[in-house]
């Protein structure tokens, strides 16, 4: 199953005939627009049914709580999915397994459409899950190659922008849906755009060969790693609901799996599914910290809010989303900022730059208790959009420029990795943290809510002091 090498790959990953080093021409933007397709699905399908909880668990005659299970079912499905993506593109080519991931992907968006009960729609959305997990790294790695390095930066910049749209159009488009179509269309939506995404990329996206050395997969790693990033999750998932044992079994079960994990990556002979000593060489240990941290800030912080929305000032779905359209606004703002200035201003100002604008516009959310105006909470959220995207972009180039290309899909898949696991484990801890401020502050939600985001806050300082050991200049700068 390997794929014959295309004409145009060279050693760097760009075509013989690359535009000079810094300029995205019309060709790397129409592969760029293709791959981003698969990103969008993705991660767009995580929140475009949360909207739809409700009225789903009417359909099946059940419980909220167990509904709820159709998001983090997806959830679980993607973090187990992700270690997985840079075996897979090595072993079998980059585009193959991106495509085969669009093709479960869509196959698990129709299983969900046909879903007869609440326990057969939480199978199905595994299935999508495990295609939805593969399609952003592998995407970036096969975006990264086709750029080379002098021009990953400003292309990462222009499509970064496109994960931290979705959780805010994905509220947005479910509620949309449901209001002129039956609930099945929250699935099928995906088949149009998918099966645009398959074509196009037959036709435009270049092959990219398996990689010339072939490892074994690591079965032991896999073992360990993608279910206790699962049963760690589940058990954070379980302390929110208050139940007490699944969660300090899911807890204690998943944290003593990644510790096995990280011993028999230190130990083995072979090449482990994610190298934890890839962690400890700069630049990669400061991005991870900062992609981890800021992913617990950003994503909780898209957990929070529309919650705080619906609860608080009672704002219906629609127009909870509404109101999260200005963050979304600034992250595509920041994406621009970031396409002209990410090969003239050096990573670490880009980046800390980015969090401390995140910090900015979170400060007004721990003031939540004292009813700040809604033109004051519209300005900081468009605050910390612009510094979402500046933040993103910069630490994955930093990584993408520095490393061979053949190792593009392992990197792009541990990137991707700390990106969903920060995300998931902060959202669970904040959802955590949320729960006992509301028992403590009984009636007073918004002050429950307020004492939330200090939190937020600190994930934020934890964040910026990893990235200050980001690095000064470009790779290959003095």
């Amino acid at each position: 199953m390997s794929e014959k090498a295309d004409p145009t790959d060279t050693p760097t990953g760009a075509p013989p005939d690359a535009p000079a080093a810094g300029r995205v021409d019309a060709k790397l933007l129409r592969i760029a627009f293709i791959l981003v397709l698969g990103t969008f699905m993705a991660t767009i399908d995580a929140t475009i049914v949360s909207v739809g909880i409700d009225t789903l668990a009417g359909e099946f005659g059940a419980s909220v709580a167990e509904i709820q299970w159709i998001s983090t079912a997806y959830l679980l499905a993607v973090v187990a999915a992700v270690p997985a993506s840079g075996w897979l593109a090595g072993r079998f080519g980059g585009r193959r397994t991106w495509l085969v991931a669009i093709g479960i992907f869509l196959l698990g968006s129709v299983l969900c459409a046909l879903a007869w009960s609440a326990n057969s729609l939480i199978v199905f959305r595994v299935v999508q899950g495990l295609g939805g997990g593969l399609l952003p790294a592998t995407g970036q790695a096969l975006l990264a190659r086709a750029a080379g390095p002098g021009r990953t930066g400003r292309v990462i910049a222009i499509v970064g922008v496109v994960p931290l749209l979705s959780p805010v159009l994905g509220p947005l488009a479910g509620g949309s849906i449901l209001a002129v179509a039956p609930w099945p269309w929250l699935f099928l939506v995906n088949l149009p755009i998918g099966a645009a995404a398959i074509l196009l990329a037959r036709r435009y996206v270049p092959v990219v060969p398996p990689a010339p050395r072939r490892t074994a997969f690591d079965l032991r790693g896999a073992a360990l790693l993608s279910p206790g990033l699962a049963v760690l999750v589940y058990g954070l998932t379980e302390v929110a609901h208050g139940r007490t044992l699944p969660a300090v079994l899911g807890i204690t079960a998943g944290t003593a799996m990644l510790i096995a994990f990280t011993v028999h990556g230190l130990r083995t002979r072979a090449t482990p599914l994610v190298d934890p000593r890839l962690f400890t060489r700069p630049p990669f240990g400061a991005a991870a910290l900062a992609l981890v941290v800021l992913g617990a800030s950003v994503f909780g912080t898209m957990f929070l809010l529309p919650l705080y929305f619906q609860t608080g000032p009672g704002l219906t779905a629609w127009e909870a989303g509404l109101l999260l359209a200005p963050q979304g606004l600034g992250a595509a703002a920041g994406s621009v900022l970031v396409n002209r200035t990410i090969d003239q201003v050096a990573p670490r100002t880009l980046v800390v730059t980015g969090i401390a604008l995140i910090l900015l516009g979170t400060v007004p959310f721990t003031q939540l208790g004292h009813q700040p105006p809604d033109v004051l909470l519209i300005a900081a959220l468009a605050t910390r959009g612009i510094g979402m995207a500046m933040v993103g972009a910069p630490v994955m180039n930093i990584v993408y420029t520095r490393i061979e290309p053949a190792q593009l899909p392992r990197a792009a898949g541990a990137l991707n990795l700390l990106n969903v696991v920060g995300g998931s484990l902060g959202t669970a801890a904040l959802a955590v943290i949320l729960q006992s401020r509301l028992t403590a502050r009984g009636t007073d939600v918004s002050q429950a809510f307020a004492d939330t985001f200090w939190w937020v806050l600190g994930f934020c300082l934890l964040a910026a002091a990893g990235a200050t050991r980001l690095p000064r200049t470009h790779a290959g700068k003095p």
